[in-house]
């Protein structure tokens, strides 16, 4: 039996019902959304005593249902279809003698003014409004126009829908400008779920006089899983919250019914705010073979520790999900933004939202493990927030890491996953002659994290390998106390340069910064200061080694970058393209001297523009080594003017211990993960 229409126009065709409704007879028909899902809504919207008037009834069953759980009794149905009106009317007869069935065109109907307090429509607005031609909308407009005249003040437009964009940019912009209050609801459920993927939505549209001039609108969105509806400022943000939703729901029709190929990451937001809460990813692990007890697993990421090249990359929880043993594991990450109380209301909080992601052929009452790292959500603290002209909004926090150990860290919010500078915070020591307290039955309360930066610890591992780079100046044993001129590019929260300028007695660092508000932040927070061998000049990287060349050539024994690109539109995220442009490297090349070496931090996941950058560094330096830093996309490039400084990795190595058995002798705390040679047994000549 052909039921669709042969074109979309049909949907407004009164000869087109009335041949659906014959060949479908009497079995009714739901447009979307049963009653039990819709229910909840109702009630918010309609009273008892309210006059209803639905429009495009068909044979539904929602007015019959209303009208027998005594939701209210004074319902008028219409519809331009006889054949469907005929058949209610027989339908219902005499057992709801208070409910009508009525042949009527909802474009012009017969109503007085002002006589309902509700009108209700499931899915005629969809059906009439299926293209954005002229007449099409003119249509709409007239549907509007009849159902606000028919209306009183402060009636309601209960309008059921799948809120496609155009329908629902379309409703909420008529009613809004008319200077009605529009909510959007989303429905919990979608009525038959074989049919229909997408989730149903109800317009509410409140009818209030209209203020002459600009009104505000007000506009809200009420989503399934809460009462309190949320303002949004525009028309466009309220139909990009639906899609969203939408989204949502056909990522989990998608993941209920097939393994995902790739991993799938998307954000649950705050209820209050809007802002993101969790970020969740669904990995699918193709060598795991399911069973009743490792289907699907949630792994909840310790706030602070998903920057981890086991958590925030997708090679690191690909490998996470396959050690962990599940065929599907969910990560959650934690945003630094929210308040969470613990493990267990974490739990308690995602147990529904997870169970939509999980894996084809879940039993519906199947316990799912939480999984975590020490049993606990971690401790994260933010200790400063600004915004920079050129950095953008930045945090810097403390956050625990593995054991007693905690770590400041510097964030640049718009890549909110990369750690720009990191350093160890010192434990405090108790006061001399102070006796330890005897251990207590009770639990002691969590101590205050440590305040005081370790300027001893390199906390990035791409640090340490360009510190061990330093084995290559000249000289068989390069000692700490040897006249060293470094050039330092790239700030940060200058753990790199501090170290240098401590472990190096006799260097003078010279640092470049571009942004003026990091030299702030590295001096209140992470510990740096500025003395007669370390000397700061905020300007352009590029500016500044361009003046250098053109001033004073060959004055530097090391030159390190350590600058990130601001252009996230780029596949090298450091240093920006402008720093290895030819041109460029020819003027470091200029400023260094003839045994010196040049350490570049590269950060490229595009192959093709990577290969160029190291094609471009071999046209300018005959010497060039390369040390890729394991689970990071970091490769750091050794740099030297003369080939005939060639060494192999051994030899490289044995510099390494060399330089550092003499640091250790310095006097300075070291701490026993420094095996500077270990930066440097993997380096490859290019």
């Amino acid at each position: 039996m052909e039921l669709l229409p042969r074109s979309p126009a049909e949907f407004g065709s009164a000869r087109y019902w009335d041949r659906f409704f014959r060949q479908r007879g009497q079995r009714p028909f739901e447009w979307y959304g049963a009653f039990p899902e819709l229910c909840p809504v109702l009630h918010k919207y309609v009273r008892p005593r309210d006059k209803i008037l639905v429009v495009g009834c068909g044979n539904s069953e929602l007015s019959e249902q209303m009208y027998d759980m005594g939701m209210c009794e004074d319902i008028v149905n219409i519809d331009i279809s006889d054949a469907v009106i005929r058949q209610m009317q027989e339908r219902s007869g005499s057992k709801r003698p208070k409910m009508s069935y009525l042949l009527m065109d909802m474009l012009e109907m017969d109503f007085p003014d002002a006589h309902f307090q509700v009108v209700l429509d499931k899915g005629t607005l969809d059906a009439l409004l299926t293209d954005e031609e002229e007449a099409t909308l003119a249509k709409v407009d007239q549907m509007f126009a009849e159902i606000s005249r028919v209306l009183q003040v402060g009636g309601r437009y209960l309008c059921v829908s799948l809120a496609q964009a155009h329908v629902l940019k379309k409703a909420v912009e008529y009613f809004s400008q008319e200077g009605w209050v529009v909510r959007v609801h989303q429905v919990s459920g979608s009525g038959d779920k074989q049919q229909f993927v997408l989730p149903v939505f109800v317009y509410v549209m409140t009818k209030f006089r209209k203020i002459p001039g600009s009104a505000p609108q007000i506009l809200e969105i009420c989503p399934e899983e809460q009462d309190k509806p949320m303002r949004v400022e525009s028309t466009e943000r309220l139909v990009a919250a639906v899609k969203d939703r939408q989204h949502y729901a056909l990522l989990c029709s998608q993941l209920s019914k097939t393994p995902c190929r790739e991993q799938v990451s998307l954000d649950l937001c705050d209820k209050e705010s809007g802002k993101p809460r969790y970020t969740l990813n669904v990995i699918d692990s193709p060598s795991v073979k399911p069973s009743r007890d490792n289907r699907f697993a949630i792994f909840i990421i310790p706030q602070g520790r998903e920057t981890e090249w086991l958590f925030g990359t997708e090679e690191g929880r690909r490998q996470l999900a396959s050690s962990a043993g599940f065929g599907r594991l969910v990560t959650v990450a934690l945003h630094r933004e929210q308040h969470y109380e613990g493990m267990a209301a974490i739990q308690a909080e995602l147990s529904g939202k997870v169970m939509e992601l999980a894996p084809p052929g879940l039993p519906a009452r199947q316990q799912v493990p939480f999984l975590s790292v020490g049993g606990d959500i971690g401790v994260r603290a933010v200790r400063h927030r600004d915004s920079s002209a050129l950095s953008g909004d930045y945090v810097v926090e403390d956050v625990k890491g593995e054991g007693t150990s905690y770590f400041r860290r510097l964030i640049f919010l718009r890549n909110r996953n990369v750690v720009q500078s990191e350093a160890r915070l010192l434990a405090p020591t108790p006061p001399p002659g102070q006796k330890k307290r005897r251990k207590d039955k009770k639990k002691p309360s969590p101590a205050e994290p440590p305040t005081a930066i370790d300027k001893s610890y390199l906390c990035c591992e791409h640090h340490k390998a360009m510190v061990a780079g330093l084995c290559l100046l000249g000289g068989p044993d390069p000692l700490p106390g040897a006249l060293l001129a470094v050039l330092v590019v790239g700030l940060g929260g200058g753990s790199l340069p501090l170290f240098v300028h401590d472990y190096f007695s006799q260097a003078r660092v010279a640092v470049v910064e571009i942004d003026p508000s990091m030299l702030e932040v590295a001096t209140h927070w992470f510990g740096f200061s500025q003395g007669d061998r370390m000397q700061v000049h905020i300007s352009d990287g590029l500016d500044y080694v361009a003046k250098l060349a053109a001033e004073a050539p060959a004055q530097y024994d090391a030159i390190m970058f350590d600058v990130d690109s601001k252009d996230l539109t780029v596949g090298m995220s450091c240093p920006p393209p402008a720093f290895v442009e030819k041109p460029f490297l020819e003027k470091v090349k200029t400023i260094l001297k003839p045994e010196g070496v040049f350490v570049l931090n590269l950060v490229c996941r595009d192959a093709r523009l990577k290969e160029s950058v190291l094609a471009t560094l071999r046209d300018v330096f005959p010497l060039l080594y390369s040390r890729h830093i394991e689970g990071e996309v970091n490769e750091i490039l050794f740099c030297q003017r003369s080939p005939e400084g060639r060494q192999d990795p051994a030899e490289l190595e044995a510099r390494a211990r060399a330089l550092e058995g003499a640091l250790r002798q310095t006097g300075r705390p070291w701490d026993s993960s420094y095996v500077l040679a270990d930066m440097l047994q993997a380096v490859s000549i290019l």
